[in-house]
């Protein structure tokens, strides 16, 4: 949960994250020492039963050599992007007078990584099922046969304990109401002007 004394742009719920990451899952991942390596990595959020983000669930390549610069140093960072874009003041039809911006969402996550390959086929199965979700003839991971305990042998699953969260909702927040309006149209019903409404209710 944010700190409600932050900037608009800084003020966000526990829910917000969860669903940011839920849509945006691709993240990456940063190690800092002794150089600084990231590696782009499908990422699962998991929360407690009161909805509050807990960890994170993944899998590394086992040859990754950023395995084990983590193995030497837990604290990793996670970083995810969700819907963003350049905002023109071409979508503004009631003034030129109006700098462009930039409207984004995204989500800083620190957390210790462990590693334990007996994680490894819940973190494949999770992150299967969720991907797969809602498609018409899902994918399982059975239907790898024999390859499946093969593939599995190549990976390391982890969980990673949440330290901290630091969010960031540009999204339109500090426009005025007409401004907004215009740019909502402008983005009619992307991801960007989704969230952009689930942010400012009642204006676009």
């Amino acid at each position: 949960m944010s700190d409600p004394s932050l900037s608009p742009f800084a003020k966000w719920t526990d829910r917000d994250v969860v669903d940011l990451v839920a849509a945006y899952p691709l993240a990456w991942v940063v190690s800092a020492t002794p150089k600084f390596t990231a590696t782009p990595l499908p990422i699962l959020l998991e929360t407690d039963a009161s909805g509050q983000p807990v960890s994170l669930l993944g899998h590394f390549a086992k040859s990754n050599p950023q395995v084990e610069q983590i193995r030497a140093n837990p604290t990793t960072l996670f970083l995810f992007s969700g819907p963003q874009s350049y905002v023109s003041p071409g979508l503004l039809t009631t003034t030129r007078n109006w700098g462009p911006t930039w409207n984004y969402a995204t989500a800083r996550v620190v957390a210790d990584v462990g590693f334990d390959e007996q994680l490894n086929d819940e973190a494949l199965e999770k992150l299967v099922t969720k991907m797969e979700y809602g498609r018409r003839e899902p994918w399982t991971r059975s239907e790898l046969g024999p390859r499946y305990e093969r593939m599995k042998r190549a990976i390391i699953a982890f969980r990673a304990p949440i330290i901290g969260i630091e969010a960031r909702f540009k999204l339109g927040q500090d426009e005025r109401d007409e401004v907004f309006a215009d740019i909502i149209s402008g983005f009619a019903e992307s991801d960007l002007a989704n969230w952009m409404r689930r942010f400012i209710p009642n204006r676009g």
